[in-house]
């Protein structure tokens, strides 16, 4: 039967409404004849509970909106379980769009969860957002930062420290002997981006050798973007070409290790050492183990959620930045005793 009620599963048990509505809130307060009538009428007629319309009548959204940046890209997927598993605990669902670093698509999805009157909302944001996100609040959305560390403290953040990171992929980078490095990233519109390579400069700017360090600009965060830029650094003559790349993110690695290890065999790290960020599932799977950043994806997605729903709780809380350091995990890609 479809579209099945309260009324019409207690027409059918021979009860009040009242009765069941006990029976899916406070069966202890009913007699074990009604429990028993009562639910052999919910499996009779296929009665499914409206969760989400019981908590929106009590004025309680059971849904957060989560709006990332690339929904391909695994860090992302990890931060989004993340924050499923904590939300799992609340009996709260995640609902979540990909912006796919497009500021129209993060208008639409802001849009959306804006209509959907959302308990709160997760962003990983691309575009400046923070007259919208102001608004949002208004209207009782609260909102926390997501891998971006909000430097106003307008709003609570969870990221990790970027900087640090950059830092210490370079660092990690000098300490094998490489010389000439490259940072293969972008674009710099993301703070992500330029937070890491203002990481790789003090590393650089820092380095008891001298340490030539020059930028390859991406247009995006993805193999694709690696794989291109792969293809101009192999380009030049083998005494141009760095010899060792810090890449914006594993993904970026992963497409520069399908370019340099290729047909023209350029040997990883002998030649030319690669770092990454993130460390993705796949980067200790690559044809030459990947060195990575490693971030709490994980725990980014919990914390976050977690903060989120105390907001919610309580609006006059203090924003809040939660800020992770990476941690330097070594593979081949840079030492090749690995």
């Amino acid at each position: 039967m479809a579209n099945v009620s309260i009324r019409d599963v207690a027409r059918h048990a021979g009860v009040s409404v009242g009765t069941v509505s006990n029976v899916l809130n406070r069966p202890d307060a009913v007699s074990p004849d009604s429990v028993t009538k009562v639910q052999a009428a919910i499996e009779a007629l296929g009665y499914v509970r409206n969760e989400a319309a019981r908590k929106l009548r009590a004025g309680v959204s059971a849904t957060v909106g989560f709006v990332v940046l690339d929904g391909q890209n695994p860090f992302y997927y990890d931060v989004i379980r993340g924050a499923e598993d904590e939300a799992s605990r609340h009996g709260i669902a995640i609902l979540y769009g990909a912006t796919d670093e497009d500021v129209k698509r993060e208008r639409v999805y802001l849009d959306l969860f804006e209509e959907q009157q959302v308990r709160g909302l997760l962003i990983a944001p691309y575009g400046d957002v923070n007259r919208r996100l102001e608004r949002l609040r208004e209207r009782g959305i609260g909102a926390v930062l997501v891998d971006r560390f909000s430097g106003e403290n307008k709003f609570s953040s969870v990221s990790v420290d970027n900087v640090a990171g950059g830092r210490m992929a370079v660092e990690h980078l000098v300490a094998t002997g490489r010389r000439r490095i490259a940072f293969v990233g972008g674009p710099f519109e993301m703070r992500q981006a330029t937070d890491r390579l203002a990481g790789a400069r003090v590393a650089a700017e820092g380095a008891e050798v001298p340490v030539d360090l020059e930028v390859i600009a991406t247009a995006a965060m993805g193999v694709a973007d690696g794989a291109a830029a792969g293809e101009r650094i192999l380009r030049r003559r083998a005494a141009e070409r760095p010899d060792a790349v810090f890449a914006v993110n594993d993904l970026v690695a992963l497409g520069l290790l399908q370019s340099l290890v290729g047909d023209r065999r350029v040997m990883v790290p002998e030649e030319i050492a690669i770092i990454g960020f993130d460390d993705i599932s796949f980067a200790a799977a690559a044809a030459v183990p990947l060195s990575s950043m490693r971030q709490p994806s994980k725990v980014i997605g919990m914390t976050a959620l977690r903060v989120l729903l105390e907001e919610a709780a309580d609006p006059d809380l203090i924003p809040r930045q939660t800020v992770f350091q990476p941690e330097l995990v070594v593979r081949r890609s840079t030492d090749p005793h690995r």
